[in-house]
């Protein structure tokens, strides 16, 4: 038996027809007859799992999502995405592109995720901030404020990247590094340790 079928209700988002789910049975926390979100097609939400799309979010194009996830609030996910294990994606966030999202990840408030980028184990993304190119967060890392970490950087461990920071080029952050301010990492610097970095630019091209 399915969990969940696409009712009448109807909305058009850039061209694209994407319908309101129903509830057919019970599972996790959702109950038979609630509805949920909005999905173009079956192929988008699992019939498995305890995955559920809440609220006004929508998940449509080639996206899916599946496991135990849960996307609730204005959320968007869509192109190719994959968003599954037990991730959380709330707010008006969006994931975009060919973008991965699992384990207990969770992106919320306006964060965007988009192009090749990873999202894993128990990292964060929200606020304003970015996640693009083909950058990984991972661990318990947090990206937020209007911080950016893009081509193929990678932020793990416990570090912070928040405010206008930008890390990018093949720059690692990891351990309880944090960055702040307008801080800018570049290039093949790598920072671990308990460092904290204010408003300062360390770039190596080299």
């Amino acid at each position: 038996m399915k969990k969940y079928h696409l009712t009448n209700n109807k909305i058009n988002v850039n061209g694209r027809k994407l319908y309101q789910i129903m509830a057919d049975k019970d599972f996790g926390d959702v109950k038979k007859g609630e509805l949920g979100g909005f999905v173009e097609s079956e192929k988008n939400l699992s019939q498995e799992g305890n995955c559920w799309i809440y609220d006004n979010a929508m998940v449509f194009n080639n996206a899916r999502v599946y496991e135990s996830v849960s996307v609730y609030g204005n959320a968007l996910i869509s192109d190719n995405a994959r968003v599954y294990g037990n991730a959380r994606v709330l707010g008006n966030s969006i994931i975009f592109d060919n973008a991965r999202v699992y384990e207990n990840a969770m992106i919320s408030g306006n964060a965007r995720v988009l192009g090749n980028s990873i999202i894993f184990d128990n990292a964060r993304v929200y606020g304003n901030a970015m996640v693009f190119e083909n950058a990984r967060v991972y661990g318990n890392a947090m990206v937020y404020g209007n911080a950016m970490v893009f081509e193929n950087a990678k932020v793990y461990g416990n570090a912070r990247v928040a405010d206008n920071a930008r890390v990018y080029g093949n720059a690692m952050v990891f351990d309880n590094v944090k960055l702040y301010g307008d801080a800018v990492i570049f290039g093949k610097i790598e920072i671990g340790g308990n460092t904290e970095i204010h408003d300062i630019r360390l770039l190596d091209e080299f």
